[in-house]
């Protein structure tokens, strides 16, 4: 087991607002709606789907100085019950105004939390669902699970303009039964979320209830292992970062913690100290989006496609954090300030966690002549936070270390998605994980979205492949390689999938920084993990979730272009965010580019995912390539013999 000593917690929903990428407080959610309210006469079935700070123009933020004034605006976003409408408004919060409001129309915003409750009410008091599992032999309602799932478009007659839900049900046995164990298979209540009634109950047939249950709890473990001794992990000086309300330095990082809703955790304005100058390295970057596409094609089973960003808002779904279980050591909790979608103020405590961890060796060299060896233990500095998606748990870390390099990974966890099957079948679109139970193969694809300033504003991205040298002369024993840098000059050229078989990665420049040997300043995303998808190109997934075809995409920067799959994926056909983006083939060389970066998990599940599936990591980095002169970590002192933990 690991044990941590002290924790460190301050609320930091600043009441004074210290910079202008801050996010909106209580009070300003508050009066945002309350200014909105009565300058539009809202009535009472209006909800309200984003109320975050409009975040001012990039050169705005750029010039600030700390004391200077700073005018503070709400971005909301709204639908109508009654009517369908969805509306967007800018407020000014600072002037008590309404700057806008315009009515969007053709697009559903995403499922609110609040909906997901009044979804499971609807349902479960609704008389056909109630004969759907009396059919079934089923009888106490308290004990029937329904997660309301996002309908996506598949040019169904009947369903243009309404917003729906097909909610999946699962029974519990007991009521802290692990009710996903047993999947009531075949019925699919169809909500209109608007009306929050049951439109129709699909029944694709009766299917038995798996018998097993797949409890995980430790009240269901009866014996634990019992040879695990203390793992402390201490620091009794206190953690090497500073917070002053978002700002975050350590080492020689710096950077601001944002949240929202949507993306969940947001950074901006990184930086790095070098030579007495922080040099920036990103503006902005956070997740842009994630979609879940399954691939079993049964009729219960095909709406399987879930956008757990645009869809559902991944930052409406975090966990609230706590010491000794998703973080260790000396930690400082962010809090998670946003809107219900009444208007009213939801908070999530400990949120987002920021910590330092031990990272192994940070470098290490021994002159075998001499003796002398010379090492240096690697600290990272994480900032993290975890969102339960139904039955699943996304971990999202960005991790920095003294090296320079960014590191952005995925945890992924929780209990994997399943379908009861028929004693005796062998499911063709999954894996049998239990008697009778099905979990289908499915893939995860994540697209970052990072606004880069490498060393300044304008930068230009290359590809970078490694080539053999044909024999000849020039190699005449056939063994010379190298690298090969390509311009990627246009929006067009930009769209890229990785190729391990080349050593392919992306090499974000400044061309008018050059370091001291005369290069440009760069930094380079290398891929980790990735996939593309199997899905159809012409399957309703890949039409709206198209950023899913390219690892890269490349984009001048545009304040309204943040959304890999555009602002309202819900039930939207397809073809918005990055395809959208991109049509008109912009220039991106030497300019304020924003890139974007896709990669996938691809799932086949395992007996051994289930009843809880043990973590699985994806993800990527950000490398400096000439942004320094040379190793920027010469400078960590040697580890410390005398505390015991390193050993002479």
């Amino acid at each position: 087991m690991a044990t941590a000593r002290r924790e460190v917690h301050t609320q930091v929903s600043p009441i004074t607002v210290q910079h202008p990428l801050d996010p909106l407080t209580p009070d300003e959610i508050e009066d945002a709606v309350e200014i909105l309210r009565a300058d539009r006469s809202l009535g009472k079935r209006v909800r309200f789907e984003t109320v975050v700070l409009n975040e001012p123009p990039k050169a705005q933020v750029l010039r600030y100085k700390d004391g200077d004034p700073i005018q503070r605006e709400a971005f909301i976003a709204l639908l109508d019950n009654d009517t369908g409408s969805v509306y967007e408004a800018v407020v000014s919060i600072t002037g008590s105004t309404v700057k806008s409001w315009e009515h969007i129309p053709g697009v559903q915003p995403k499922i609110m939390l609040d909906e997901f409750y009044e979804c499971e009410e609807a349902v479960k008091r609704d008389p056909a669902f109630r004969e759907a599992l009396r059919k079934r032999g089923i009888t106490d309602i308290d004990l029937v699970m329904v997660d309301p799932w996002s309908a996506g478009n598949f040019g169904i007659k009947g369903e243009e303009g309404l917003r729906l839900s097909f909610a999946r049900c699962w029974l519990r046995s007991s009521p802290t039964d692990n009710g996903y164990a047993r999947p009531i298979e075949g019925v699919i209540p169809v909500v209109d979320l608007n009306r929050m009634e049951v439109l129709r109950v699909e029944d694709h047939g009766v299917v038995p209830l798996p018998p097993n249950s797949g409890n995980y709890a430790a009240e269901f473990v009866r014996e634990f292992r019992t040879d695990l001794k203390p793992l402390e992990i201490t620091q009794p000086e206190g953690p090497s970062f500073q917070v002053d309300g978002r700002r975050v330095s350590w080492q020689k990082w710096e950077l601001r913690v944002g949240f929202t809703p949507r993306e969940g955790l947001i950074l901006h304005n990184v930086s790095y100290l070098d030579k007495g100058r922080q040099r920036p390295i990103l503006y902005r970057a956070a997740l842009s989006e994630m979609v879940v596409p399954y691939g079993d094609p049964g009729e219960a089973h095909f709406r399987k496609n879930a956008f757990d960003v645009g869809e559902y808002g991944i930052g409406t779904l975090t966990n609230s954090l706590s010491l000794g279980c998703d973080c260790l050591g000396e930690i400082y909790y962010f809090d998670a300030v946003m809107n219900d979608s009444r208007g009213g103020v939801m908070t999530i405590p400990n949120a987002i966690c920021l910590h330092e961890e031990d990272f192994g060796i940070l470098w290490k060299h021994v002159d075998w002549r001499t003796g002398q060896a010379e090492v240096r233990r690697s600290r990272r500095l994480v900032i993290s936070f975890i969102a339960t998606v139904g039955n699943y748990e996304y971990g999202f870390f960005w991790y920095f270390y003294q090296d320079g390099t960014i590191e952005y990974q995925v945890k992924l966890t929780g209990i994997v998605n399943n379908a009861a099957v028929q004693a005796g079948e062998v499911p063709k679109h999954g894996t049998l994980i239990a008697p009778q139970l099905n979990a289908h193969i499915h893939q995860h694809f994540f697209n970052v979205r990072m606004d880069m300033s490498i060393d300044g504003q304008n930068n230009s991205v290359y590809e970078v492949n490694t080539e053999s040298e044909p024999r000849g002369p020039g190699n005449p024993q056939g063994n010379a390689f190298f690298a090969k840098k390509t311009l990627l000059a246009t929006e067009s050229e930009a769209q890229r999938v990785v190729n391990p078989f080349s050593g392919r990665s992306w090499l974000i420049t400044n061309p008018s920084m050059r370091n001291y040997l005369g290069q440009e300043v760069a930094y380079n995303l290398v891929p980790g993990e990735n996939v593309l998808p199997f899905a159809h190109p012409e399957a309703a997934v890949s039409k709206r979730a198209g950023f899913m075809a390219k690892h890269l995409w490349v984009t001048p920067y545009h304040p309204d272009e943040n959304n890999a799959a555009g602002r309202y994926p819900n039930q939207h056909p397809g073809g918005d965010g990055l395809p959208a983006y991109t049509k008109a083939n912009r220039s991106i060389e030497n300019t304020d580019i924003v890139v974007w970066y896709t990669f996938g998990h691809h799932h086949v599940p395992r007996p051994e995912d289930w009843p809880v599936m043990p973590v699985m990591y994806t993800g990527f980095s950000l490398k400096p390539v000439g942004f320094f002169d040379q190793n920027p970590a010469l400078d960590v002192p040697p580890p410390s013999h005398h505390n015991g933990h390193c050993h002479p």
